[in-house]
């Protein structure tokens, strides 16, 4: 497992934008599989973006459709981090945004991109946007 720590988050008002940054511990950071998940009051977990490494390519990159367009997953393997650009945001992307990581990725991305096969977590950060 790798240690998490989400950072980034505030409070902006809509329409605005916000980079989370995720950093990690660990010497094979590239690669793991990165995805964020956010948690809204009263809702259940949703999953974000996912980032993973490629040998066909720079890399794999999936995001959730209320979110498509409008963030951008990214990662710096120098530098054990992950970001999480997000532009035109909406009152309703209000949630504590979590950072996740698995050392499998295939298998992560063949399930599904599942909360549940994130075998690492952050304490998350929370981001709130006002109308």
């Amino acid at each position: 497992q790798v240690q998490l720590v989400e950072s980034g988050g505030g409070l902006v008002q809509a329409g605005g934008s916000l980079r989370l940054s995720c950093a990690a511990s660990g010497r094979t950071f590239s690669t793991y599989i990165i995805g964020w998940f956010r948690q809204a009051p009263g809702k259940e977990r949703e999953f974000v973006a996912a980032s993973a490494a490629s040998i066909w390519s720079d890399g794999i990159t999936y995001y959730g459709d209320s979110v498509k367009g409008r963030f951008t997953i990214s990662r710096d393997n120098a530098r054990n981090t992950v970001y999480l650009q997000m532009n035109s945001l909406k009152p309703e992307d209000t949630a504590v945004y979590y950072c996740a990581a698995d050392r499998e990725p295939l298998t992560v991305m063949l399930k599904g991109l599942r909360e549940a096969d994130f075998d690492s977590w952050g304490p998350g950060t929370q981001v709130i946007v006002s109308s």
